[in-house]
């Protein structure tokens, strides 16, 4: 009951607050109407008219519950609830005035012109005393507590809502400085007391002199390069980065300071999305049966939901690993058109099984081993999987009419200085002669497949470099050292790499699918390549930290069959266009079919023996450009080992 009866006092007390403004009201109305002639206001029955405004305003203050509302919340809503309510009030008071015995003919408790001024007196008092309430309660228990002072991106809609939000949260310790913008319409401009000010380095320093020492991003849609350009402004001059969840992801539509995020190392690595016609993916993949492999990696499983909005007739989604596969499974809808199907790729028996049941119209080949210092070590695993695997199951589309055979493919097959990168580039030069040889000399149809209705398979291979975010990749492996508190590795200070989004490159590869009409190595413009320690030192700068000073960053050398630089062709490589400007084809060399077949089946048999030097030989023979650097396999090559690359 105690608790009870605390919790009620406050409203009781809003109630008397509002009874005692309609007495003062009604009596400013008077003292307003004659002048504050009180000869003339001694006419009237005060006590009464109190008493009768008062009685009104108490039964209507209980209906609307207009006393009930939190003072120092104070809303439109509550603004819009007072004004309905004292609208009425003076209604009932006209009323009680028309109905009231009248004196010679003339008011004597509300006339028209007193019930107008009391309409505006009382609407005056309620509303500005809630606001004065609301306005002391935020300065003495919120801004007055805000310690951390911040500049937003955007004074836009987003921006707006998050500077409310922001301002408004008695737990958030920010206060909002300043707007900066990029819109002209904007910038210089004063929007709730807050001023716009221009978004460039000047502004900037300016502010960090006030105190700035955060920057919240609240643009969602803010370009991929503005992003960049502000972050590195912020890291030279000390500031903080946080970026706001766009407000439709906001928890019951408010901003809570844990939403905050810092911005990661991925956002400024990706590009502005890149826009390709997936109009006529969807046509070329509606009603289709889709076989993809390696389907519980980085790149296969988000082939499979990409492939899944295109309304397929089926997926076959090929792994050999279970739990990746099964997970993948479980994290699509019941709806969804896929079936898993645990395989090897190099099990041709298991592999035709697929072809057999379903009869796939396209192939996206993801399966492949893919870790440069891991291959470097184990060359025959190498081969069985990325080349064998792939033989088999460039023949089982021949032959079962495949429409389309897509192959994910690497820009470490270019000049390829690794056992890794030489069995992708020699998957390239077998599913391409192979097309070359299918298309002049007619489908090849074994025996078990007999009686399909064959088609010319048109084989497509596409290239490109580092995944952010893909098993593995060199940016987990940052995060986890820093966490870690460091150092953090690089294995040389002039490593360079290019990197794209996962969504990205499977865009490229769907796409590749489509407008592929067979033989082609599609590459992509994948921007500027990234400086590996610069990537290092932006991480630990964007963590708050200090490289070198609180971070260490560590060199460990080149590990086996790495280069510096990564290369997209090689220098006996031209590109033609496409209809898309960050798409283009490789010309790249014709090789003969019969002498490939030949070299191939070699090169699997020493492989499936494990015999690794002879494994590597013939690989150098096959790819002659292959030329292994930091590696064993150096005394192959047919100058010395200190070569320059």
């Amino acid at each position: 009951m105690a608790t009870q009866r605390i919790r009620l006092a406050p409203r009781w007390i809003i109630f008397l607050l509002d009874l005692g403004c309609c007495i003062i009201a009604m009596s400013l109305a008077f003292l307003l109407r004659w002048n504050f002639n009180t000869t003339e206001i001694s006419h009237y029955p005060l006590i009464k008219i109190l008493s009768i405004t008062v009685a009104v305003n108490a039964c209507l203050l209980v209906a609307f519950k207009t006393y009930a509302g939190i003072v120092r919340y104070t809303s439109v809503e509550d603004t819009g609830r007072i004004l309905s309510v004292n609208t009425i009030v003076c209604c009932i008071l006209l009323l009680i005035e028309n109905i009231y015995p009248k004196e010679n003919g003339t008011s004597v408790l509300f006339p028209n012109s007193i019930v107008l001024i009391y309409f505006l007196c009382i609407n005056f008092l309620l509303i500005v005393y809630r606001l004065f309430v609301k306005r002391a309660f935020h300065y003495l228990f919120t801004v007055r507590r805000k310690s951390v002072k911040a500049v937003l991106y955007s004074a836009g809609y987003e921006g707006l809502l998050a500077k409310k939000m922001i301002s408004d949260n008695q737990r958030s310790e920010i206060k909002v400085l300043a707007f900066i913008e990029d819109n002209e319409k904007l910038i210089g401009k004063i929007i709730e007391t807050t001023s716009v000010v221009r978004a460039n380095k000047y502004n900037l320093e300016k502010l960090k002199r006030e105190g700035a020492e955060l920057l919240i991003i609240a643009d969602p849609y803010i370009r991929k390069q503005r992003l960049n350009d502000l972050v590195d402004i912020c890291l030279e001059l000390n500031i903080r980065i946080q970026q706001v969840p766009s407000s439709e992801k906001w928890i019951n539509n408010t901003l809570e300071p844990d939403q905050l995020k810092d911005v990661n190392i991925e956002q400024l690595l990706e590009r502005d999305v890149i826009k390709i016609k997936n109009e006529q993916v969807g046509k070329e993949i509606r009603g289709k049966k889709v076989l993809v492999t390696g389907a519980a990696g980085s790149i296969g499983s988000e082939i499979v939901r990409q492939v899944l909005q295109y309304n397929p007739a089926i997926v076959i989604a090929c792994d050999m690993a279970e739990t990746p596969l099964h997970e993948l499974r479980i994290s699509l809808s019941e709806e969804a058109k896929i079936k898993t199907f645990i395989g090897d790729i190099c099990d041709k028996v298991r592999m035709e099984q697929i072809f057999e049941i379903y009869a796939p119209d396209m192939v996206y080949h993801a399966a492949a081993y893919k870790h440069v210092p891991l291959m470097e070590e184990h060359p025959s695993a190498a081969i069985v999987n990325n080349v064998l695997g792939t033989k088999i199951l460039a023949e089982l589309s021949v032959s079962y009419g495949v429409e389309k055979f897509v192959m994910v493919s690497t820009d470490k097959a270019v000049n390829p200085t690794n056992v890794m990168g030489a069995s992708k580039r020699i998957s390239e030069i077998f599913t391409q002669s192979y097309y070359k040889y299918i298309s002049r000399s007619g489908n090849i149809t074994p025996s078990s497949a007999s009686g399909l209705a064959h088609r010319n398979t048109k084989f497509i291979t596409t290239r490109f470099g580092n995944v952010l975010g893909s098993n593995g990749s060199v940016i987990p492996r940052f995060k986890k050292q820093l966490e870690e508190g460091g150092p953090i590795t690089v294995t040389h200070p002039e490593i360079t790499r290019y990197f794209m989004t996962i969504p990205e490159a499977c865009q490229l590869v769907l796409e590749a699918g489509t407008m592929g009409h067979g033989g082609e190595i599609f590459v992509f413009d994948m921007g500027s390549p990234v400086k590996i320690v610069d990537l290092a030192k932006k991480m630990i700068r964007l963590s708050g930290k200090v490289p070198e000073r609180d971070i260490k960053i560590t060199y460990s050398g080149l590990r086996p069959g790495e280069k510096l630089y990564e290369e997209l062709l090689n220098n006996s490589e031209n590109t033609m266009p496409t209809y898309h400007e960050k798409i283009m084809i490789a010309t790249v060399r014709e090789y003969d079919f019969a002498s490939v077949y030949t070299q191939v089946e070699e090169l699997i048999n020493l492989a499936q023996k494990h015999f690794l030097m002879e494994t590597v030989a013939k690989m150098k023979e096959i790819v002659p450009e292959f030329i292994s650097n930091n590696s064993i396999y150096q005394k192959l090559d047919s100058s010395n080992g200190d070569r320059d690359k």
